[in-house]
């Protein structure tokens, strides 16, 4: 089995911000990120079986060769996440069709791409994305990268429809209840 690729490089989207992995010392900020978006954006706050990973950011995403967690900096300050995860879609509550499509251990789960509502329209989110996607192309054993969203939340459908494939609008479905619009996409795996 060929090594696991290095994190990827900072890169900086203009001259003020930093997109690099996540270190020990970014977790509060990460997690403030998070929360904030959980609480704010989307209106249903922390959900243990869906957010998981946001108290347990360290095991999920630092200690895992396999994930990644990218942040985006200005100065000290932790102003936008974006993960990878080796798990696709949980049945319930997505439909089975989707769970068997983007099996866990060989999907690459694009998640968490927050950016704080003062720091976006500076390609924050665009940039963290794309390294995210180049992550997964270079891991050993991603074939597929998914991600769904809730496209109530104002421009998240636009940004996703114009970097990925919608596969399944379940808005109407109730897949997760009222008020939560989820919409499901594949993003083309970038070469190596």
């Amino acid at each position: 089995m060929p090594p696991l690729p290095h994190p990827p490089p900072p890169h900086r989207p203009d001259s003020v911000y930093t997109v690099r992995p996540a270190t020990p010392a970014d977790v509060p900020g990460a997690r403030r990120i998070m929360l904030d978006t959980l609480y704010r954006e989307f209106g249903y706050g922390y959900v243990p079986a869906w957010h998981h990973d946001v108290i347990d950011i360290d095991g999920t995403y630092l200690d895992d060769p396999r994930h990644l967690l990218l942040v985006a900096v200005r100065d000290d300050e932790v102003v936008g996440t974006t993960g990878i995860r080796s798990a696709g879609p949980a049945h319930p509550p997505h439909p089975r069709r989707l769970a068997e499509r983007y099996p866990s251990g060989s999907t690459a789960q694009l998640v968490r791409v927050y950016v704080s509502p003062d720091h976006r329209r500076h390609g924050l989110a665009r940039t963290m994305v794309r390294q995210a996607c180049d992550f997964a192309a270079a891991t050993p054993g991603y074939e597929r990268i998914y991600l769904h969203t809730n496209v109530n939340v104002a421009g998240s459908g636009a940004f996703w429809r114009s970097l990925a494939e919608e596969v399944f609008d379940a808005r109407g479905t109730g897949e997760h209840g009222p008020g939560v619009a989820t919409v499901h996409f594949e993003i083309p795996m970038p070469p190596v």
